[in-house]
């Protein structure tokens, strides 16, 4: 099949053809719930799946390049084909996506000389070099090899960032030298001339918007006269930070923007179809003066839901989009008001493990170990000098514990002379003083009388993803303290968390249970709880404060009391027939020591 640009439509083996896609990001959704998303997304009415490739996720070290588990990016486009759907791959480099880095490995940047999303040697050679290792994914998988790819995307609302033909030149080069032959896209907002900075000639424009389509289109025709106009981010929802309000789009609102769209002959990619979750430390953040992490909930308010549930949207959407293409009849459990499950998600082999259990389920955290007793178990020290990035110690993400001695008789104040990046839990002597945060732009503490050990955790919160900030290293950044004089001879270990080291939770496993309701941090508190069937459950840590957690060693991410989420998503296949297991890492200070696993989660208030 061939599948090309014509001068009013997209062409199917030369005939007039409408993308209608979802975005689906196979790197936020359990392997074994993908097939489940992407039928679910057919019986919508779509008729292609999109994604981002994440690099960094594939590229966690120089030298390696991972294709396995939930990075098996071959392996979901099969089940895309599998379901008679096409793909569209925005492999980047740069994704955005509230993605940590926007995709980008932070080890590219770690000794300062490689450039960001420009025309720079270092930065094109890593590039190529990412582009070469997804070549025997995408290549065979193109639709004129008989796979799913009709569309590839060259990299992302690059208007927004730059204006630099050769830049843009040199990487649609490299994306056909690896033997990519289907039409290449650029998106950008259809607002100033973002459009024509973000592309070129050759990549044909698309458009990134949410609402007022006429307008939008009516940009976008402006900016190429001439072939298929195209949505490919349509905006039916909205991501989360924490400490703001969950967003929502009314449905009815936005299926009628869609309406617009596909009334004047568009082609739509809706962003999210199913938005799932930022596992582990993956989310990014925003900084526009002040740092703003991004939640690990990614539910986006999409149709589908965190959980794989189709909502009123996914409804609405169906409804319009069965005006402009057939549609599949739905199966009674995808009707309103039912289980939202089809036959074919058994991700356990049982039959009986789809049947929902009939309440929420309390977990008891009676085995409790302080985060210092286990630290040898999550750590390998290293001397330095002055404090290191975590660039310099290879961690990615995640948590820093720093340690020097002091000898401050009457204390001091301790002073961070860039930034803390992004929060830092200052101890001495095991006793926490206090937390430095980035989003408040703390630089300085007091320190009380002291002799003794000077720690500071250090939390990053998410790379930032989106603006010039992208590829700033984490860390203590500039010199650091107390009344003015340098701290030296720093001693500096990353924390083995995701994944979670094995002889960490062998030896939380050997903890003796304890009575008592509270807990002080930073401290791992675990519990175990049985299970007679299995399925998509929330994680509620009401009178918790800050930390993370895990079931079955498997990294659910951040929980912040803060909000707006308050429960975290437990996909399904995580968790296990008869005995689980829960640990949570709480940074500050819990006033319960129960943990709740509910049937529906809690998303936070809403603006209004």
């Amino acid at each position: 099949m061939r599948f090309a640009i014509g001068d009013t439509d997209f062409l199917l083996d030369g005939e007039p053809h409408r993308v209608l896609s979802g975005a689906i990001h196979y790197f936020r959704v359990h392997p074994d719930l993908w097939a489940d998303r992407i039928r679910k997304a057919k019986l919508m009415g779509l008729n292609t799946i999109e994604t981002y490739v994440a690099w960094n996720a594939h590229a966690p070290s120089p030298g390696v390049f991972d294709l396995t588990g939930g990075l098996d990016l071959g392996r979901f486009l099969d089940l895309v084909a599998a379901e008679g759907m096409h793909a569209i791959v925005r492999p980047g480099p740069y994704i955005c996506a509230e993605w940590t880095n926007g995709g980008l490995p932070y080890w590219l940047f770690a000794d300062g000389t490689v450039g960001v999303r420009r025309d720079e040697p270092g930065f094109l050679a890593a590039v190529s070099s990412y582009l070469r290792a997804l070549a025997p994914v995408l290549v065979p998988r193109q639709i004129d090899q008989g796979g799913p790819i009709v569309l590839v995307q060259v990299e992302n609302e690059y208007g927004a960032y730059g204006s630099d033909p050769v830049y843009l030149q040199k990487l649609e080069q490299m994306h056909r030298a690896i033997g990519l032959t289907v039409p290449f896209t650029s998106v950008d907002q259809p607002m100033g001339t973002m459009l024509e900075d973000g592309s070129l000639p050759s990549l044909h424009k698309t458009g990134s918007f949410g609402s007022r389509s006429a307008a939008r289109l009516e940009r976008l025709r402006q900016a190429q006269p001439t072939g298929p106009l195209m949505c490919s981010e349509f905006w039916d929802g909205w991501f989360d930070s924490w400490g703001e309000h969950h967003h929502t789009t009314p449905a009815a609102a936005s299926a009628s923007d869609l309406d617009v769209l596909l009334a004047a002959g568009g082609s739509v990619n809706i962003y999210m179809f199913h938005g799932g979750t930022n596992f582990g430390f993956t989310n990014g953040a925003n900084d526009k003066g002040v740092y703003r992490p991004i939640a690990t909930s990614y539910d986006y308010d999409a149709p589908l839901d965190e959980a794989g549930r189709p909502t009123p949207k996914f409804h609405a959407f169906r409804a319009v989009i069965e005006r402009y293409a057939p549609v599949a009849p739905l199966p009674a459990s995808m009707e309103p008001g039912g289980s939202g499950r089809l036959e074919s998600y058994d991700h356990s082999g049982d039959r009986e493990a789809r049947v929902i259990p009939a309440t929420d389920l309390a977990v008891r955290l009676d085995r409790v170990a302080s985060l210092r007793s286990l630290l040898r178990t999550l750590t390998t020290w290293s001397a330095h000098d002055e404090p290191p990035t975590f660039d310099a110690l290879g961690a990615a993400s995640g948590f820093v514990l720093y340690r020097t001695e002091v000898d401050l008789p009457t204390g001091g104040v301790l002073t961070i002379g860039e930034e803390v990046r992004d929060r830092a839990v200052v101890s001495v002597d095991g006793v926490v003083v206090g937390v430095l945060e980035r989003e408040h732009h703390d630089r300085a503490i007091a320190l009380p009388p002291v002799t003794g050990t000077l720690e500071l955790l250090v939390e990053d919160q998410g790379r930032v993803d989106y603006g010039v900030r992208i590829g700033e290293p984490k860390g203590l950044i500039g010199r650091v303290a107390v009344d003015g004089v340098p701290l030296s001879r720093w001693t500096a270990a990353p924390l083995a968390l995701d994944p979670i080291a094995p002889s960490a939770l062998e030896a939380l496993s050997a903890v003796d249970p304890t009575d008592g309701d509270v807990l002080a941090g930073p401290t791992f508190a675990a519990g175990s709880f049985d299970l007679d069937a299995v399925d998509d459950r929330y994680l509620a840590l009401d009178g918790f404060r800050k930390g993370v957690a895990w079931v079955n060693g498997f990294c659910l991410g951040r929980y912040w009391s803060r909000g707006p989420q308050q429960t975290l998503a437990i996909p399904g296949p995580v968790l296990r027939q008869g005995r689980n297991d829960l640990v949570v890492l709480e940074l500050h200070a819990a006033a319960s020591r129960t943990a709740r696993l509910l049937l529906e989660p809690s998303l936070g208030h809403t603006e209004g």
